[in-house]
C-alpha cells in the first residue's frame, strides 16, 4: 500500500489542530444531521421506516465520499494536464502522482469532516474550567461574614458559575445537569471525552483503515483504495450521527440506527480503551477495567470511560445509572489529566492507523489462506492402480488405492 492513504490521516489530523471544525452553515456533518431532522418525527411503521433510514442514509454518505475523493483525484490530474505540469509542481498525469496528491488531499479533507479533536478537548477542557470556578466560589464563601448581603452574593455568585457550567456541559453530554456538584460536572467532562473518542474521532479513522486494506487485498489500485476508505469513514460517521439524533428509547424510529452503532462502535470502542491505557501509560488499566466495562447500557461506551477512569485512579459516575471505577469523582487536576491522556491517545490511535494503512497485508492474507484453506488433489493414475489423495496444509495428508474400473486417465484439482 502506497503512503497516500497516511497521508490523507496526516491531513485530517492537522487540519483538525489548525482549522478545528468546518463552519457550521457548510459542515458535511451538520447538513447530514438537517436531513435525519426530516426524520425524527412520528411514523406509522417507525421500525420499517428506521431500518431503511439506517440501511440507506449511511450508504448514501459512504458513496458520496467515495465520489469526492475519486474526483479530487481526477481533478487534480486534469490540472496537472492543463498547465503543463506546473501545478503544484507536480508532472503531468502520466506519472500518477499528480492524482495520489490529489486524492490524499481530498481523503485528508473527507477525514477531517468525520473526526472531531480540537472541539472534543477544547468543550471537555471548558465544562472542567467553569467546574473549577464553580468550586472555587463555593469554597470562597465567606465564612466569617455571614450578613444577609453577603449571603445572598454569595448564592447569586454560585447560581451564575452554576449556569456557566451547564452551558459548557450542553456542548458535550446530553444528560441533564441541574443540580450537579463542580465533582459532578468533571466526572461528565471525563466520560464524555472517552466515549467521544471513541465514537467521534477513532471510529471513523479504524473504518478507514480497514477499507483502504480490504480494497487493496481484492487488488484496487492505491488511490482507489483511499477513495473506499474515505467513503467507509463517511458510512460509520453517518451511522453515528444517525445513533445520535435517533437512538433514543422515546423515538422507535431509532431502533435501528442505535443497533448498527452498536455493531460498528464495537472494535473501536475496545481499541481506545487499549490506547487510553498505553497513553496513560497504565497497561493493566484495560484488564482493571474489565470489571466495569459491561456497567453502562451501551455495549461500547463502558470500556472507554471505565479505562480512563482506572488510569486517572477515580470513579466516573451517571446519577441513578452507573458508576465506573474507584475513588472519588475527578478533582480538577484529574479531570484536566484525563483531557490530556484523551489527546495523547488520540494521536496515538491517528499513528497506528497511519501504520495500519501503510502496512503490506497481501502476504499475510496469503499465508493465512495457505495455512488453513485445504489443498485437495486428485490424481488417476495408469494400472495396476488408481490413486485418490487428499492433502490438507500444511502437513495431514489421507490417500486410498483401489483398482480402475474403466480406462485410466490422469488429472489434478487444486481447491486454494
Amino acid at each position: 500500500m502506497s503512503a497516500t492513504a497516511a497521508a490523507a490521516v496526516v491531513i485530517a489530523v492537522l487540519l483538525d489542530a489548525v482549522v478545528g471544525e468546518f463552519p457550521r452553515r457548510v459542515h458535511p456533518v451538520a447538513l447530514f444531521g438537517r436531513v435525519v431532522g426530516h426524520v425524527d418525527r412520528d411514523w406509522q411503521r417507525p421500525r420499517i421506516v428506521g431500518t431503511a433510514v439506517a440501511l440507506l442514509l449511511p450508504a448514501v454518505a459512504g458513496v458520496v465520499c467515495w465520489t469526492v475523493v475519486v474526483a479530487g483525484g481526477g481533478l487534480a490530474s486534469l490540472l496537472s494536464v492543463v498547465l503543463g505540469g506546473s501545478f503544484a509542481g507536480l508532472p503531468p498525469v502520466g506519472s500518477g502522482l499528480s492524482n495520489r496528491v490529489g486524492v490524499a488531499l481530498t481523503a485528508g479533507v473527507v477525514l477531517f469532516s468525520t473526526t472531531s479533536l480540537r472541539m472534543l478537548v477544547g468543550a471537555a477542557t471548558d465544562v472542567i474550567d467553569a467546574s473549577a470556578d464553580v468550586a472555587e466560589t463555593a469554597e470562597g464563601s465567606p465564612a466569617a461574614d455571614d450578613s444577609t448581603d453577603s449571603v445572598r452574593s454569595t448564592t447569586h455568585d454560585q447560581r451564575d458559575e452554576s449556569a456557566d457550567a451547564r452551558a459548557a456541559a450542553r456542548a458535550l453530554v446530553g444528560r441533564d445537569t441541574t443540580g450537579f456538584s463542580a465533582a459532578q460536572f468533571r466526572s461528565a467532562a471525563v466520560e464524555s471525552a472517552a466515549e467521544n473518542l471513541a465514537d467521534g474521532f477513532l471510529a471513523p479513522l479504524v473504518a478507514f483503515a480497514v477499507g483502504v486494506q480490504t480494497a487493496a487485498v481484492i487488488g484496487t489500485a492505491p488511490p482507489v483504495a483511499v477513495a473506499v476508505g474515505a467513503g467507509a469513514a463517511g458510512w460509520v460517521k453517518a451511522v453515528n450521527t444517525l445513533d445520535s439524533m435517533l437512538g433514543y428509547r422515546s423515538k422507535p424510529v431509532g431502533w435501528a440506527s442505535a443497533r448498527l452503532d452498536d455493531l460498528v462502535v464495537w472494535l473501536p470502542a475496545r481499541l481506545t480503551a487499549l490506547v487510553i491505557a498505553v497513553a496513560g501509560l497504565s497497561p493493566s488499566a484495560l484488564a482493571r477495567a474489565r470489571r466495569w466495562a459491561d456497567v453502562p447500557a451501551s455495549p461500547n461506551s463502558g470500556w472507554p470511560m471505565a479505562t480512563l477512569a482506572v488510569v486517572l485512579g477515580v470513579s466516573v459516575a451517571k446519577p441513578d445509572h452507573y458508576q465506573l471505577g474507584e475513588g472519588d469523582l475527578p478533582t480538577v487536576a484529574d479531570a484536566r489529566r484525563g483531557v490530556r491522556v484523551v489527546t495523547t491517545a488520540a494521536l496515538l490511535g491517528a499513528l497506528a492507523v497511519c501504520v495500519a494503512v501503510s502496512a503490506e497485508i497481501d502476504w499475510v492474507i496469503e499465508a493465512v489462506a495457505t495455512a488453513v484453506v485445504p489443498t485437495v488433489t486428485f490424481s488417476v493414475v495408469a494400472s495396476p492402480a488408481m490413486t485418490f489423495s487428499v492433502v490438507a496444509s500444511p502437513a495431514m495428508t489421507f490417500s486410498a488405492v483401489w483398482l480402475p474400473t474403466r480406462t485410466p486417465t490422469s488429472g489434478v484439482v487444486v481447491w486454494s
